[in-house]
């Protein structure tokens, strides 16, 4: 789930056509394990085609991505490329927990508690090969761009936002802050009231940005500073130290510079920090990448999701969609560059 810097983030809520001409790298992994969890029966089972295979994914890439595009954004996704060895245990520790969670889903659809099954099963999602693939499948066929990183994803993201190709990142977790993106996009594909994790409660999710320039400059912190924080709270590649949270890491970090510096003043000794700090700042990055998005190829999309029960007359309805708002955009652009002329 990445760092938690929640206390200490104050995102910007704005409406999705407020991004309008807005380029973004979706961290793919993320936003599909979204769809995954979110999209299901009432009784918390994915959806699936009369075969058995998982269609939950395909429907949030063709309807919540049809609804980006009408609001003007134009995604491009990246995928994952092999994780760090250092991302073993965390790993090890989530899938522990699918499993558990998983136990816990099949007893409640058997005591008919569709409200705990429903929650226990958001916590099951799994990334297989054949949704990773099918996923790429589609984005393709739907003309947006695939790139694949050559290790995490949110870092590639990062990258190409910090070298202007895209305006932002757009993930649910704080990491790509680490990673040096400029702006972050947080609840771009999933808005709308959502069910707070182990509560009987429900919040409004809206779309947040959050520019990591100011964020930076409000801590008092640079970069660097940061990623040494978020190493004592913990990161996705080291436990963290027991009892420092964001805003005691932060105090430490302005008090004594950097990480050497608090784990000298705490007789502590953090393992392979250096290497956990070279994964945020100097990450492994591809350039071999386009971010331009191409026709939608129509006959493949319909026969691919009519291929997992999709039925045809929704399918072309978000086609529609799409091929719709990228026409008038087009338009809106032509009438800008004509009036400029006058």
């Amino acid at each position: 789930m990445g760092v938690n810097l929640s206390g200490l983030v104050e995102p910007e809520a704005v409406e999705l056509s407020e991004l309008e001409g807005r380029s973004v790298a979706v961290d793919a992994y993320n936003t599909i394990y979204q769809f995954l969890s979110i999209i299901r029966q009432p009784d918390g089972s994915p959806l699936c085609d009369g075969s058995g295979r998982v269609t939950s994914h395909l429907s949030g890439i063709l309807y919540r991505t049809s609804n980006l595009i009408s609001q003007g954004i134009e995604p491009s996704f990246v995928f994952d490329g092999a994780p760090h060895v250092l991302k073993t245990a965390t790993l090890a520790e989530r899938r522990e927990r699918r499993d558990k969670a998983m136990a816990e889903w099949e007893y409640a659809v058997e005591e008919g508690d569709l409200k705990k099954a429903f929650s226990k099963a958001q916590q099951t999602s799994r990334m297989t090969a054949e949704i990773r693939e099918s996923s790429k499948e589609l984005i393709t066929y739907l003309g947006l761009p695939v790139v694949d990183a050559p290790a995490d994803g949110e870092a590639q993201a990062a990258y190409m936002c910090s070298k202007g190709d895209v305006w932002a990142s757009a993930s649910q977790d704080f990491d790509s802050i680490l990673f040096g993106t400029p702006n972050l996009v947080r609840n771009m594909t999933v808005t709308g009231r959502r069910k707070v994790p182990g509560k009987d409660q429900y919040k409004d999710v809206r779309t947040e940005v959050i520019g990591s320039e100011g964020f930076l400059r409000a801590l008092g912190v640079t970069r660097e500073q940061l990623v040494d924080m978020c190493i004592l709270i913990g990161t996705d590649f080291n436990p963290g130290i027991p009892g420092i949270g964001p805003k005691k890491s932060l105090k430490l970090i302005k008090s004594h510079g950097d990480l050497e510096g608090v784990m000298s003043h705490l007789s502590i000794d953090i393992p392979c920090h250096q290497e956990i700090r070279d994964i945020f700042l100097n990450s492994s990055y591809t350039d071999g990448y386009s971010t331009k998005p191409s026709e939608i190829d129509r006959a493949a999309v319909v026969e691919m999701l009519e291929g997992y029960d999709f039925t045809r007359e929704r399918v072309e309805g978000a086609l529609d969609r799409i091929e719709a708002a990228r026409k008038s955009i087009k338009s809106r652009k032509s009438q800008r560059s004509l009036d400029s002329w006058f």
